[in-house]
């Protein structure tokens, strides 16, 4: 099924492109003169430079001139370049979508952002960009997403987008930019358009010569259209006069590093060493003799890439059934004294240059932010009807609203006297995979070639691999006996990946926005071995600053995972699920807590802000967010028992007492994870020395300490709020544990994860975890090797109470 956009474009007559160029130069002049405001003319409380990028704005000016006023529509998502966030941001001023106050505020406390972002920004971006490569690689995986929601019949009557990324070429050197184009191809990807800012520089240095052959080999390898915008009407003109071929000829063999330094120099620098290379006193020399310095300096610099009518018809005639790339030809610092210059990526006019810039576009001082200032009065008389009438600007702004859906409180699995929260989780999602709830037909998993070993070939065997093109399992057909039934078809609910864990975050960021981006809610699930999370950190908080909304399962974890040694044990996860923001982290020891953390997680991901404030704890959980889930390999003895409502509450608010403390108590064990039956066998030898032991499981030091964190900030702004003689819950749950007691943290992680409990209510800590690389082993050798066992949980109580202060047991 053919599903490419059917588009119709504005008729494209002499006048239309006479104000698509006065509005290339409105565009220039509002990008330049917000980042000229922020340096030189708004306050600065320290002499720092605020900064911004006016070269990389020029070279992109007429790109996104043709595209936002010309080719968009509002079903069109655009990833723009980091460095042209000021020219989005004039851009969208000018259509009515960005205030002035923003603007004069760029780079400031509430003012436009610096790059381009979904949640910081007022003026409806679509992907967020600033850690280059990652937003050109999300339209990728965007145009995926819509894909499985066209196939799955949720778009109807909705045309599909375009996912368009503007990419400076200097972000193809980054490697996540190949494994995304890799795994496009694998899923026959379409509707996407890369747009590269051929400049040749990048920050510190020239792009290499002839880059661009390696680009159209690249691109071509991948099953991508390759259109090069290289020579604007003037030129080609030229190159149609007499001697021009000889020109052409030149300027396709000049080195990079020379045409932008003639660039930078000018018309009398062009002509002499046009003159001495190719000077031969007849066609040539007469092409360049008929034109002055200034005039030769236009032509030269009329690129692709800055030549309306060239961009204009390279869009309007490339393919809409396979992804295109338009390498288009620029000069950094276009129509600026920067122009061409090594040094412009992070330069900055001085006052005196923009002076003359000012003059140049005929603005009048105090005026330099008015949307038509210095335009011809026919063309300011005509521009506002014309805005209007842009096709891209008729909805805004363009994000949706899915509708919510209902979770249970908890999910259903069936039991067994033993377990791990690996086998747990997959479980859960197989009976999910049976499941008639609404809910639990948006559920999509995807990973990175590591479903069965990470827990989902129960469910796979049940949904199905997606692929818009069906394929047959051979195994299956040939009657060879397999265990996993993994068809392809369009109706499939698990997208498998490649081996390359930034492409999973970037596929869980795109599908956690598709009820933003396309209206259409899904509730993404995605698995990898919790080593792996590091290989990916970059992508994963690029998802979770877009507010993106998804499951991440991390499994198996830390060494525990003992026969498979250092390589694929982990130890700093439960720290960066603790860091990082909008991810709520959680590491449960049984499945029965998984399994009310599973289901209140995926209505967590639905949560947009308008759920009263909860008054169990002090969490934002009103805005929701995305969920880690950190699970082990080991089998675990589960509790009989049936969670009440107060249990799970206090599951998810982060930990509760396995066995509550009393005023005689002098220990706390304090555990998370699947070190849980350490923990029992500790309590147990120290009840036998007569001690009074607590222990408590800590479901989430996340959650716990970011309600305690959360407290303590409102007790901060507000010492007379009624709020503050409410605990959090942390702060509830040590209350009964007397002054004096010891605190003993143990998790098979680093201990700093839990070492801040002391902090709570000044009690002491011995914190028992991981901090080197582990080895092949044992669960009971590791254990013992690194301090986690049930001998070393009672060595460090008898040695935290003989410290001063501590009465012997």
């Amino acid at each position: 099924m053919n599903h490419a956009p059917v588009r119709s474009r504005p008729p494209l007559d002499d006048r239309r492109l006479q104000l698509l160029g006065q509005l290339e130069k409105k565009t220039l002049w509002l990008s330049h003169w917000m980042i000229h405001n922020a340096n030189h003319i708004r306050p600065k409380p320290e002499p720092l430079k605020v900064g911004g990028h006016q070269a990389s704005c020029a070279s992109m000016a007429t790109l996104m001139t043709a595209l936002y006023f010309h080719e968009l529509r509002p079903e069109d998502r655009v990833a723009v370049k980091p460095h042209a966030s000021p020219l989005f941001h004039a851009i969208q001023y000018l259509l009515g979508h960005q205030d002035r106050d923003r603007l004069e505020r760029f780079r400031a406390f509430g003012g436009a952002q610096s790059y381009p972002s979904r949640t910081k920004d007022a003026d409806d971006v679509d992907f967020s960009t600033g850690s280059v490569g990652l937003g050109a690689a999300q339209t990728i995986f965007a145009s995926l997403v819509q894909d499985y929601l066209v196939e799955h019949g949720w778009m109807q009557g909705r045309p599909p987008g375009r996912m368009i990324a503007l990419v400076g070429d200097a972000e193809l050197d980054e490697g996540n930019v190949y494994e995304a184009l890799l795994e496009g191809w694998k899923n026959h990807l379409r509707n996407c358009w890369w747009i590269i800012d051929y400049n040749r520089q990048s920050l510190d240095a020239i792009v290499r010569d002839n880059l661009f052959t390696r680009f159209d080999e690249l691109f071509r390898a991948f099953g991508w259209e390759v259109v090069t915008i290289k020579y604007g009407h003037a030129l080609r003109a030229a190159f149609a006069e007499p001697g021009g071929e000889r020109l052409r000829e030149w300027i396709d063999a000049c080195p990079n590093q020379l045409y932008s330094a003639l660039t930078f120099q000018g018309g009398a620098a062009w002509r002499k060493r046009l003159l001495d290379d190719i000077g031969d006193q007849g066609p040539v020399s007469a092409l360049l003799e008929a034109r002055s310095d200034d005039e030769l300096a236009r032509l030269m610099t009329n690129l692709g890439g800055h030549d309306l009518p060239a961009l204009l018809e390279a869009f309007a005639t490339a393919p809409t059934d396979r992804p295109v790339v338009f390498i288009a030809y620029t000069i950094k610092g276009y129509g600026t004294p920067l122009a061409g210059h090594k040094d412009n990526h992070g330069g900055i006019m001085t006052v005196d240059q923009m002076a003359a810039f000012k003059t140049d576009h005929r603005i009048a001082d105090g005026r330099e932010f008015e949307p038509f200032e210095g335009l011809a009065e026919d063309v300011a008389r005509d521009l506002p009807a014309f805005l209007e009438s842009v096709p891209f600007a008729r909805t805004f702004p363009r994000r949706f609203a899915a509708p919510r859906l209902a979770v249970p409180d908890t999910l259903p699995f069936q039991p067994a006297e033993t377990l791990s929260t690996q086998e747990g989780f997959g479980k859960l999602m197989a009976e999910l995979g049976k499941a008639r709830e609404d809910f639990a037909g948006r559920i999509v998993t995807t990973s990175p070639d590591v479903a069965s070993s990470t827990g989902l070939s129960g469910w796979i065997n049940r949904v199905g691999l997606f692929s818009r093109m069906p394929q047959e399992d051979t195994f299956k057909a040939e009657k060879v006996p397999s265990l996993q039934k993994w068809g392809l078809t369009p109706e499939g609910r698990h997208v498998e990946l490649g081996i390359a864990e930034m492409n999973l975050f970037l596929m869980l960021s795109a599908a956690g926005l598709s009820h933003s981006l396309f209206g259409e809610r899904l509730l993404p699930v995605g698995t990898l071995y919790d080593p792996f999370v590091m290989r990916g950190l970059d992508a994963l908080n690029y998802a979770c600053y877009q507010d993106a909304r998804f499951v991440l399962a991390g499994t198996p974890s830390g060494v525990t995972l003992a026969p498979e040694g250092g390589a694929h044990q982990s130890i700093g996860t439960p720290l960066i699920g603790m860091a990082q923001d909008g991810l709520a982290s959680f590491e449960p020891a049984w499945v029965d807590e998984l399994a009310a953390i599973l289901a209140w997680s995926f209505d967590y991901m639905q949560r947009d802000g308008s759920d009263p404030a909860p008054e169990h704890d002090w969490l934002r959980d009103e805005t929701g967010g995305s969920v880690y889930l950190r699970l082990s390999t080991r089998q675990l003895e589960q509790p009989t028992r049936t969670l009440d409502k107060a249990l799970r509450d206090q599951i998810v608010a982060g930990g509760y007492w396995l066995r509550p403390p009393s005023p005689s108590t002098s220990v706390v064990l304090a555990y998370q994870g699947a070190v849980a039956p350490n923990v029992m066998q500790a309590a147990l030898r120290l009840a036998e020395r007569r001690a009074d032991v607590g222990v408590l499981a800590v479901t989430s030091a996340d959650r716990l300490d970011a309600g305690w964190r959360a407290a303590q900030r409102t007790r901060r702004r507000d010492r007379d709020a009624e709020d503050r003689a409410r605990p959090s819950h942390v702060e509830r749950l040590l209350a009964a544990v007397p002054r004096d007691a010891l605190l003993v943290t143990i998790l098979d992680g680093h201990p700093a994860t839990l070492s801040w409990l002391g902090g709570v209510r000044g009690h002491r800590v011995q914190a028992l975890g991981v901090e080197h690389f582990g080895q092949s082993g044992t669960i009971p050798d590791l254990h013992r090797a690194y301090g986690l066992d049930a001998a070393a949980i009672v060595e460090a109580v008898e040695e935290g109470l003989r410290r001063p202060g501590f009465a012997e047991v």
